[in-house]
């Protein structure tokens, strides 16, 4: 029995972690590898993940995408345009996904050809964090405009990321954004980790972002995050603590 919040907390995230490791063996048996995309809202990331999906199209690379939202379709419409098959996926108020949510639409919904399926998580860099999806490789986004201390003000995400990606580049200039410090707060809280640059308008860093995809669809080992999600007080069985199984 649950005596306090935090016991509570870590029994629903333990019982996620289970369905996380689970659905990570299922998918890799499919040879699927999941992407989950992590940002706050405004990062730009949906218009990059469209040309990320056109892209992969253009070269006959199943993929897919999810993108959840509290309300509306408008992402999925928008990622639509790619080509590529789209699913919106609507929280009803839940900040985050969970393992749970992208096991029924994997089920009911993938194509069976997919290889690589992003997942555009709820706009907030705080509750998905703590939650492991079964995804292959974790990316967090940031818009220049979002300041250079933004790792530092929210540890867990860009601790746990397995890639960064850094947005609207071609507003640094504008935005007064010290790329210097940036890198300085990224490796603080996650050394090592890759962070790459990325301008959906211009296109640049597109084709750079889905050759890391596809390495690590491929086999390619990714970073090992210090802040990994780890097993909870009340683990399962059989329940793996990695992002990368």
């Amino acid at each position: 029995m649950c005596d306090s919040v935090d016991e509570v907390t870590q029994a629903v995230l333990a019982k996620n972690d289970g369905l996380a490791a689970g659905l990570r063996d299922e998918l890799a048996r499919r040879g699927v590898s999941v992407v989950n995309l992590l940002s706050s809202p405004g990062s730009g990331k949906t218009e990059l993940l469209g040309r990320v999906l056109a892209r992969a199209v253009e070269r006959g690379i199943p993929v897919a995408a999810l993108t959840a939202d509290l309300a509306t379709e408008n992402d999925a419409d928008r990622l639509a345009r790619s080509g590529a098959p789209v699913k919106q996926l609507l929280t009803d108020g839940l900040c985050h996904l969970e393992a749970r949510q992208l096991r029924g639409h994997v089920e009911s919904w993938l194509p069976e050809a997919t290889s690589v399926l992003f997942v555009e998580n709820v706009g907030n860099l705080v509750c998905p964090a703590a939650y492991d999806l079964g995804e292959s490789l974790r990316i967090v986004l940031m818009a220049v405009t979002e300041g250079e201390d933004k790792p530092l003000k929210y540890p867990t995400a860009f601790g746990s990321a397995q890639l960064v990606v850094l947005t609207k580049t071609d507003l640094a200039g504008p935005a007064g954004f010290d790329e210097t410090a940036f890198d300085t707060h990224v490796q603080r809280v996650n050394p090592g980790v890759e962070v790459l640059r990325s301008c959906a308008r211009t296109g640049a860093g597109v084709d750079a972002l889905l050759e890391r995809v596809l390495a690590v669809r491929d086999g390619a080992p990714a970073h090992r995050p210090p802040l990994a999600p780890r097993p909870h007080t009340h683990t399962h069985e059989g329940a793996e603590a990695g992002l990368v199984p």
